[in-house]
């Protein structure tokens, strides 16, 4: 797939990026490469390879397997509020306001 200048000028834009012409065309020779890997990997046969939910091994008798340190899923307390609204240059509990960045 051949990326187009008007293609990186569309990403960039949906990004808030303002480019400078070598940046466009930098970037979209990286977009180009990324895209025909893409193609490449979608020309792999897939057909008898199972559909996977995570990269981690399958965990052993409900255990994690080994060299893969995941913790159990349990809801713990996290009363930071206070602690982050202290920081902030114009608190108003649970809020906090800073000058806006975006203008878009």
């Amino acid at each position: 797939m051949k990326i187009t200048r008007e293609d990186a000028l569309r990403v960039a834009e949906l990004a808030h990026l303002d480019l400078t012409e070598a940046e466009i065309e930098m970037f979209s020779r990286q977009l180009d490469s990324i895209l025909t890997y893409v193609e490449k990997l979608n020309e792999v046969d897939t057909t008898n390879v199972e559909p996977m939910a995570q990269v981690a091994p399958p965990a052993a008798s409900g255990q994690a397997a080994a060299g893969t340190p995941l913790r159990q899923d349990k809801p713990t307390p996290c009363d930071v509020v206070s602690d982050v609204l202290a920081g902030a240059p114009d608190a108003s509990p649970p809020y906090f306001r800073v000058p806006r960045v975006i203008e878009r």
